[in-house]
């Protein structure tokens, strides 16, 4: 039923702008000297209208049009790191935010002193994932720390993860004989009930030693269920990107597909830049990126995918 609400959607969104182009044309032909503006604006708007629905077009993956689950992990550095670590997830929950997708925070595990180790997040939304792929690798922040007395120069990093939230979609069997599952008590907010009970939930899959936690939900069962969802995701990840890697190695081409590269730098001293390091894309304006405004490099990134350049 969600897949059949969102091609309505995507159907009444072309067919929409279709009508707009239509009744542009119309006045064009009958109108006078007094229109002019209203016609400049009208087609100006017809025009973002169709460089966003371009941008859509671009995201034809598989999976593109699902929701996503999105981990940031901190690297080392301690509280640098974890403090970057946070800023990240603030800066895709306000992306999230500006595109009225819905965001559930599943699991996150405090810094020590400031900031948080990781957090998982559960971001709903057409193409969430096709829009979110272009984050998955290692970000790197440069700037003055705040949590240095003599105020030297630091770097961080911190790695982000994206999968396809396909849930019920997904045709992978986990034998629960290969996972261990411990319980515990949810350090997060959520209330008396969380606290006192051993609601939270953390699997270890022993044959690709992934590790999911979920917190956020009421109940056990429901963490349980939840957590399962998320390893099962991301094992259907693992399962495609080794599929991408053998059919690009039949090509002749070689592709990357761990989370092992720098793709993004973010230097707040001595300039202000952010460069992403795949596509050459780059901004002086790092507030607004870390304030959520990602999309022109999503764009280049979709754009040097499909070999449109940036």
């Amino acid at each position: 039923m969600q897949k059949l609400s969102r091609l309505k959607e995507e159907i009444a969104k072309w067919r929409g702008i279709q009508t707009r182009i239509k009744d542009a044309i119309e006045l064009v032909e009958i109108a006078d000297d007094s229109m002019a503006a209203d016609l400049t604006a009208e087609v100006e708007a017809i025009r973002k209208e169709v460089d966003h629905f371009n941008f859509e077009a671009l995201m034809s993956g598989k999976y593109d049009d699902e929701d996503a689950i999105l981990s940031v992990h901190a690297g080392a550095g301690g509280t640098e790191s974890q403090d970057w670590t946070e800023m990240l997830m603030r800066m895709f929950l306000r992306w999230a935010e500006a595109h009225q997708f819905k965001t559930e925070i599943i699991d996150q595990m405090e810094g020590e002193g400031a900031g948080i180790k990781s957090a998982t997040i559960a971001i709903k939304g057409a193409y969430a994932y096709g829009y979110l792929q272009s984050e998955r690798g290692v970000h790197r922040l440069v700037r003055i720390s705040p949590f240095d007395a003599n105020k030297r120069r630091h770097t961080s990093f911190a790695l982000v993860e994206v999968v396809p939230d396909v849930q019920d979609d997904i045709d992978i069997e986990i034998d629960e004989k290969d996972v261990e599952i411990d319980y515990f008590r949810s350090s997060g907010a959520g209330g008396q009930n969380v606290q006192k009970n051993e609601t939270a939930v953390r699997l270890v899959h022993k044959p690709s030693g992934l590790v999911v936690t979920c917190q956020n939900e009421r109940s056990q069962m429901q963490n349980r269920e939840r957590a399962f969802q998320v390893l099962k995701a991301r094992l259907l990840d693992i399962e495609r990107r080794k599929q991408e890697e053998e059919f690009s190695q039949l090509k002749g081409e070689h592709v990357n597909v761990n989370f092992g590269s720098q793709i993004r730098s973010y230097v707040l001293h001595p300039y202000q830049m952010v460069k992403d390091h795949r596509t050459e894309h780059e901004t002086g304006n790092t507030s607004a990126v870390l304030d959520g405004a990602l999309d022109e490099f999503m764009e280049a990134y979709l754009k040097s995918r499909v070999g449109l350049g940036a």
